[in-house]
């Protein structure tokens, strides 16, 4: 199979679709590998290191004219939309419920959607979704704290206080990936940490494996309403398999918080769990409503590129292998895992949450 692997072009985007220990191992399987040129600057990568591990260098129309297989992290952008061929085979996140003109888009291509979001294992683990997310949720903790400071917008607290002054309140909605990573991360740095989530099975064990800082609930209506109402930092951490973030937080909700308070929306990729969220990108990442400060950016890990390539391509290259050798077809009969992750083929929704939002919508 020839794999194309094009440069990433989404607002501030540093990773790449492959590494070239990836391209060896898929040359040494006898396949071809395209890649466009300076795909991997932003991850710290040379062309001369992908050409050394048996890549071609391509300009961007080759490699989509040529590939059988694109190789991505995100979505196909609007300018790519051209150049991609029925029956081509589209490999990288899509999180097409948040995105009806992506999901037409791809549906009027007639090409094969595959999307890392949702191929999931017998476990129930989303195996590509957990380096990203895991990523995603040190980082929420990480820009939160940044955009707190007084001179970003924010009320002016320090995440973990000092002596003698009490350390921020952080709340994390979501018990997932993302969700343990922030929790994890803003305990560590001395922050008194609410995590909610729904089911009570998860949080008992994130109680066993969270430090003592960390206070876990059960999460309702009423629960959201009032660790809402008095964070300084809350971090939307929901994910629903192929379909829209429910919006926990209210806009109601959101008026209630103190002025200068931080929101990261990590769930902003599938629409957002706080109803005052709207994509931001790395360029712009904050607006503030209401007096508080959000922060929506829809690629979160992309901004330290060389850890996530990595991170991501260590998971996504045997599902890559799996697909080159086999087709997309027989791959995803051999694999469930990969039949969850196939969301359109040739013009046709195959996910069956994606069905359910997109023709509701209609």
């Amino acid at each position: 199979m020839i794999i194309g692997v094009p440069k990433e072009i989404k607002d501030n985007e540093y990773r790449v679709g492959v590494v070239p220990g990836g391209v060896e191992e898929l040359i040494s399987a006898g396949h071809k590998v395209l890649i466009e040129k300076a795909a991997g600057r932003g991850s710290g990568i040379t062309d001369a290191e992908f050409q050394e591990a048996g890549a071609q260098p391509a300009s961007k129309a080759e490699v989509f004219r040529r590939a059988e297989m694109i190789l991505k992290v995100k979505e196909p952008q609007p300018s790519e939309y051209a150049l991609i061929r029925p029956g081509q085979a589209l490999f990288c996140y899509f999180h097409f419920a948040a995105s009806p003109r992506l999901t037409r888009a791809i549906l009027g291509t007639k090409a094969v959607a595959i999307a890392y979001e949702t191929i999931r294992l017998s476990s129930g683990e989303h195996p590509l979704l957990t380096p990203m997310s895991e990523v995603a949720g040190k980082m929420a903790i990480q820009e939160g704290a940044k955009y707190l400071e007084r001179s970003m917008g924010g009320k002016g607290i320090l995440l973990g206080g000092v002596a003698g002054v009490k350390p921020a309140k952080v709340v994390v909605l979501g018990g997932g990936v993302v969700g343990m990573n922030a929790a994890k991360t803003a305990a560590g740095l001395g922050a008194r940490v609410t995590l909610l989530d729904i089911n009570p099975i998860r949080l008992r064990y994130l109680e066993d494996i969270l430090p003592k800082n960390v206070v876990t609930l059960v999460s309702n209506r009423r629960v959201v309403r009032e660790e809402v109402r008095e964070a300084d930092l809350l971090i939307g951490a929901v994910y629903i398999e192929g379909a829209k973030a429910p919006r926990l937080v209210t806009e109601a909700m959101v008026k209630q918080m103190k002025a200068g308070s931080v929101i990261v929306d990590v769930a902003i990729d599938q629409g957002g769990c706080v109803e005052t969220s709207r994509p931001t990108t790395h360029s712009r990442p904050v607006y503030t409503r209401h007096g508080v400060v959000h922060y929506c950016v829809t690629n979160i890990p992309g901004a330290v590129g060389m850890t996530s390539t990595y991170a991501l391509t260590n998971s996504t290259l045997p599902f890559v292998l799996e697909i080159a050798r086999h087709g997309y077809q027989e791959a995803a009969r051999r694999n469930p895992a990969l039949q969850h992750g196939l969301n359109i083929d040739r013009g046709v929704l195959a996910h069956p949450a994606l069905k359910a939002v997109f023709n509701k919508g209609r």
